[in-house]
């Protein structure tokens, strides 16, 4: 589709006083791609429902708070961090739920699993000392944007650890934006806090000015 198709698509988030902004379309690669910079995320499948929430929730990468349990377990190297190396995985620890529903089903799974292979998508991989991932992070980067989707533990703390390596990267990495969309009870104890919408499209707008892929360094 082209840039037209999807703004008649799209509720301009910049005008829409309505969190909901679409209904409907698909997880491919350029609807996904023009959503994300334009502050829109789906949350549901079957329909799809896409959203542009007021206010949004982020992350300031200079000032995201660790318990001191989570740092000395970071110090202790008691975890092999690694990134990209199991996408999938990730996303199936994410969407594990003993008892609710989850909203990341096939079609996430189809759509993001593409979006990673085309170097959209990130994962973050925390490996236990049986090589057993125990917990992750994944996620969407566009320029110096970055869109976390969902983390978890199967391992007290494990998806925190992976955070913290995830964010390291990222300052080193120079990134201006980190969208957790809606704050909860641990992004909120991590320093996540809301700002409105209006301004959040600025400074997305700025950080996918440059809509390069990210090169995760070494």
């Amino acid at each position: 589709m082209t840039q037209r198709n999807f703004e008649q698509f799209f509720k301009d988030p910049k005008t829409s006083t309505e969190d909901l902004v679409a209904v409907g379309g698909d997880f491919s690669p350029e609807r996904l791609v023009y959503a994300y910079t334009h502050g829109i995320f789906p949350w549901s499948e079957d329909p799809i429902r896409w959203y542009s929430l007021d206010p949004r929730a982020i992350f300031d990468l200079e000032r995201v708070h660790f318990s001191k349990t989570v740092q000395r377990k970071i110090r202790q190297n008691r975890y092999r961090i690694s990134f990209n190396e199991a996408f999938r995985q990730v996303m199936e620890g994410c969407s594990y739920r003993e008892r609710d529903n989850t909203w990341i089903t096939s079609g996430f799974f189809r759509g993001y699993s593409e979006f990673h292979k085309l170097g959209y998508a990130h994962s973050v991989e925390v490996w236990n000392q049986k090589e057993e991932l125990v917990g992750g992070v994944y996620g969407v980067a566009i320029g110096r944007f970055f869109a976390g989707e969902s983390m978890f533990s199967f391992e007290s703390d494990a998806g925190k650890i992976g955070l913290y390596h995830l964010f390291d990267k990222l300052k080193y990495s120079g990134f201006e934006l980190f969208d957790t969309q809606q704050l909860n009870h641990v992004t909120w104890e991590l320093g996540a806090y809301e700002i409105p919408k209006s301004n959040y499209l600025k400074r997305l707008e700025k950080a996918v000015q440059n809509p390069k892929l990210w090169i995760i360094p070494n």
